[in-house]
């Protein structure tokens, strides 16, 4: 969830120009992976769990796509940028341990 709170403050970030191109897909994405995380673990078989955790995990990835084309257009260069690319991937990392469990 610190993941959501950090592309929160990037979204507030965009130039009016990009603020429609970008916004709803990062949020939503981003708000995805937790939602299903949380979804998930209230299933009662391990092989729902999984399946929610690899959906969880494609939203992660799919963040990732669009925060590095904010950096790579120089649409956002900011440190908050930098901490949800690094929070993200550590989310994918524990979805990753999660999965192999």
């Amino acid at each position: 969830m610190q993941l959501v709170k950090e592309v929160t403050l990037i979204i507030d970030e965009l130039p009016k120009s990009e603020r429609y191109t970008y916004r709803d897909q990062i949020l939503r994405s981003s708000i995805s992976i937790p939602s299903n995380i949380a979804e998930g673990s209230s299933r009662e078989s391990r092989k729902d769990f999984k399946r929610f955790l690899r959906i969880s995990l494609g939203s992660s990835f799919e963040l990732e796509t669009q925060l590095i084309l904010l950096q790579e257009n120089k649409i956002v260069t900011t440190v908050n940028l930098e901490n949800a690319l690094e929070l993200n991937t550590e989310t994918q990392k524990m979805l990753h341990s999660l999965l192999k469990k």
